[in-house]
């Protein structure tokens, strides 16, 4: 099998799966289920996974690092390190806005998914990159003067456990553009008054 095939197959193994957690509720995903959903053997399962545990983990790693990569590019597209920050934040909780994302958010929080071996070290390693990303705007914005009273690892903790709640809060709530931009507006206003940025 060519190396594009086995992708192509393993995506649509992780498509399959995902598509059959929003169907379930988020709870029972079965193997046989998966594959009947995917048009695959079993054979082809076991090129890719060892276990439904590893299937679920690579589903949950293929969409927080989707989501990272938007982050990360609306903020490098941003011109001003502060303007990098209300990218950051407005793009992540623009994901509660939107029904078919906050679907996709809901599966990634499921029962199913978090009672899986390595869930919680998968989940460190996505908060952990969310932190130092956003430590890295603050940096430049440190440097550059635009965030002047930056500590960029410590306020980076601190702006994303703002940012979580904020986001708990939100998908706990109805789907709303409105709300979800005025949570990213007192989240960012709350940060780059504390970080020393100049009124705009």
């Amino acid at each position: 099998m060519s190396v594009t095939a086995d992708t192509g197959e393993r995506s649509r193994i992780i498509e399959a799966a995902h598509r059959c957690l929003v169907d379930a509720g988020g709870e029972g995903l079965s193997v046989t289920g998966v594959l009947t959903a995917a048009g695959l053997s079993t054979r082809a399962f076991y090129r890719h996974f060892g276990s439904k545990d590893a299937l679920l983990l690579a589903m949950f790693r293929r969409d927080s690092d989707r989501v990272h990569a938007e982050l990360t590019a609306a903020a490098d597209s941003a011109a001003t390190p502060p303007d990098a920050l209300r990218a950051w934040i407005c793009g992540f909780l623009s994901l509660t806005a939107d029904s078919r994302r906050r679907r996709g958010v809901l599966v990634m929080s499921c029962g199913e998914l978090m009672g899986t071996a390595g869930y919680a070290a998968e989940r460190a390693r996505q908060l952990g990159a969310h932190r130092c990303a956003i430590a890295a705007i603050l940096e430049r914005g440190r440097v550059d003067g635009s965030l002047p009273w930056a500590d960029p690892e410590a306020d980076a903790r601190t702006i994303t456990a703002a940012l979580s709640a904020a986001f708990q809060e939100r998908m706990a709530a109805s789907p709303s553009p409105e709300a979800a931009e005025a949570a990213a507006g007192q989240v960012t206003d709350f940060a780059l008054r504390a970080l020393g940025a100049a009124a705009n």
